[in-house]
């Protein structure tokens, strides 16, 4: 069975389900609930970015810079057919 490398790394495995589970994310959020660093957690959003797998929104709130993630159709797509494969991998044990 061969899974997505994008989706099965393990921390982008959890970027994934975080952002379906909570819809969009800023990154702080990101990087506190995850318990990820900053470069860490960049580094692998940016992998994201690059297959279209989330969406980037910058803007400017109270004068300061945030940054704000979601997963893009094909993201979700990607984790909803990640998650089908674990669970027929279940299945057949």
């Amino acid at each position: 069975m061969d899974f997505d490398k994008l989706v099965h790394q393990q921390t982008r495995l959890q970027i994934f389900a975080y952002l379906y589970r909570h819809g969009e994310a800023t990154f702080p959020e990101l990087r506190e609930e995850l318990g990820l660093t900053e470069g860490n957690l960049s580094s692998h959003l940016g992998t994201m970015e690059e297959a279209d797998a989330v969406s980037v929104e910058k803007q400017f709130v109270d004068r300061r810079p945030q940054t704000t993630y979601a997963l893009t159709d094909l993201g979700a797509e990607k984790f909803e057919e990640h998650v089908a494969a674990l669970e027929s991998l279940i299945d057949e044990l």
